[in-house]
């Protein structure tokens, strides 16, 4: 598939967005349509053409690592009804492109007031941090956190992920 996208495109933005885009448009979010083939491995989401934020930004960097562009793995915490807890984190990438550094991309997939889009050198990520306790968690992580294989491989159903997503202490 990262042979495929890539195809006769040259530069790494272009090979980035095609990426990017397959990604955020080609694989359901498994609880936006209510999949229940859970997913974490990038072969996996691949294979089954689903995912939660999380599987999905595992297959985007396994794609542009394969496509030799420097990607890795990012986390928002967030609130799952707007106005507080409970929280969850939430799966995005960053991907690094020679001509503005690193990048964040958020491949989770659009839907009515989710807009994600690839237009470096500024961030159009699917969700904004705005509640005190909401963040964007600094760094970027080679591998996926344990805690969000751990909840990828623990549960079978999209219901039973979402009522155990993954959450982080943070102090402010």
């Amino acid at each position: 598939m990262a042979r495929h996208l890539k195809s006769d495109l040259s530069t790494d933005v272009e090979i980035a967005r095609a990426c990017f885009e397959y990604v955020r448009d080609s694989i359901k979010h498994s609880w936006d349509f209510q999949i229940d083939v859970i997913t974490c491995k990038a072969s996996d989401v691949l294979n089954h053409k689903t995912g939660y934020c999380y599987s999905k930004s595992h297959l985007l960097a396994a794609l542009l690592r394969a496509n030799e562009i420097p990607a890795g793995l990012c986390y928002q915490r967030l609130s799952l009804t707007g106005d507080g807890a409970p929280f969850c984190l939430h799966g995005l990438n960053a991907v690094y492109l020679n001509e503005f550094g690193w990048y964040r991309i958020d491949p989770r997939g659009n839907k009515e007031g989710v807009d994600a889009k690839f237009t470096p050198p500024v961030e159009r990520l699917a969700f904004g941090t705005e509640g005190r306790l909401e963040t964007d968690i600094q760094g970027i992580w080679p591998e996926p956190l344990p805690v969000i294989v751990k909840t990828l491989l623990k549960y079978n159903t999209c219901m039973a992920v979402y009522e155990n997503l993954p959450d982080i202490e943070v102090y402010s």
